[in-house]
Parts: C-alpha cells; structure tokens; sequence
C-alpha cells in the first residue's frame, strides 16, 4: 500500500533552478568564477553550502576564505535568490503538478515535501500549494544533504509513514540516490541518463500521471 508520494520542489513542482544559477553566478562573477549552466547542473539538488564550496573548487579558490566568509558569501546568494523569486506565482507550477497532487489527495495518500530548498515553505505560498502538503521537510535540519537518505526519511518520519511505502519524485541524480538509500521508490523526471537509477522515468512533469505511476509502482513489487 502507498502511504505518501514525497516530492523535490526545484524541477519537480516548479522550476527555479535557473534563478538558482543567475545567484550563484551573480557571486561567482563577484569572486571571479565563471559558472555556466552546465556546471551548474552539477549543483542541482544538494545544499547551499556544499555548491558554495564546489563553486570554490571549480575556480581554484577552497583555501581562500574561512568559515565565516562562506556563510556570508551563501547568505548574500540566498538573499538574491530571494529577491528572484518575488514574483513567482500559480503560474510557474509545472504541467501536470496539480492534477497529480489532486489525484493523491482524492485517494488520501499523504504529501510530503523533501527539498534541500529552505525557501521551500516561501515558494510553496507564492504557487499557492502549501496546503497539499501534509508536511515539509527543513532542510536547515537536516545534517546529510542528498545524496544522503536524510531529508527523504525526515519526511517520512514527519508523516509518520514508512519509507518502504512512499513514492519520492525527483529530477537530479543526487536525489535518485537520495530516495534509493532511504529505501523508497523513485521517480525520475527528466534525462534518462542521468536519472537512470530510478525505478521509473519520465521525460516532462505531465507525464506524471498518478495511475501509471501506481500501476508501474505495483509491477516493481
């Protein structure tokens, strides 16, 4: 029996990972370290600070700053982050997202949300979303980023489910193994290549149809 589906928020529910790159290159430029979009697919789904030093490394600069530097240099990236994404709205809610939470809730599954975001809760109110979820994992909690298990079995805790029945929906290779090693089943959206750990696939969002997903769910038991 499915006891949640638990998403990602970045990619999954909308798609802010391109504000995440114009932040990060915004400090990178101040830093003088060019980043593109290529590498910053390598910055999808792990946490703040773990890009900020892969940032540091890709330009020859890890020794340079200490610990305090860095969590200003993150803050400062956050912060026009959040400036970016002011203006997100119902809108920017990815095709198919909505008829996929509406179909679990008329067949009360529980929601849960495990995003390395922590203005996942902002994002959530501006698409007008939050009260799909039944809960929402902190990533500021969380000690292990993806692609530890950790935020997907903190979801689940707070759901109060167990992880063996929960579906987890994600777009980046680290939350595949994320969902994987919390012993969940996983769905990948996107390149099937880079996803190709997950247990189904899908290319785009609204191919997340709550039927096949339950119907290729139940095939894989």
């Amino acid at each position: 029996m499915i006891e949640a589906f638990i998403f990602d928020l970045d990619g999954v529910i909308t798609d802010t990972a391109h504000f995440h790159y114009l932040a990060w290159k915004e400090l990178g430029d101040r830093l003088g370290i060019d980043i593109d979009e290529k590498f910053n697919e390598s910055l999808k789904g792990i946490s703040r600070m773990e890009s900020l030093e892969r940032i540091l490394i890709h330009g020859k600069k890890e020794n340079y700053f200490d610990k305090e530097e860095k969590l200003i240099m993150a803050d400062d990236k956050n912060n026009y982050y959040v400036s970016l994404i002011e203006n997100i709205n119902p809108k920017d809610v990815l095709p198919g997202i909505v008829e996929l939470l509406e179909s679990i809730k008329l067949n009360n599954i529980k929601i849960g949300l495990a995003s390395a975001s922590k203005n996942a809760i902002k994002v959530l109110n501006n698409l007008k979303l939050i009260d799909y979820f039944d809960f929402i994992s902190d990533a500021s909690k969380c000690e292990n980023s993806k692609p530890a298990p950790d935020i997907f079995l903190m979801a689940a805790k707070g759901l109060s489910v167990n992880p063996k029945n929960c579906i987890g929906i994600e777009d980046a290779s680290a939350g595949i193994e994320s969902i994987n090693k919390a012993g969940m089943y996983s769905v990948g959206v996107g390149n099937f290549e880079i996803l190709k750990k997950a247990k189904y696939i899908v290319k785009d969002t609204d191919e997340l149809i709550f039927e096949k997903i339950v119907e290729k769910y139940s095939k894989d038991l």
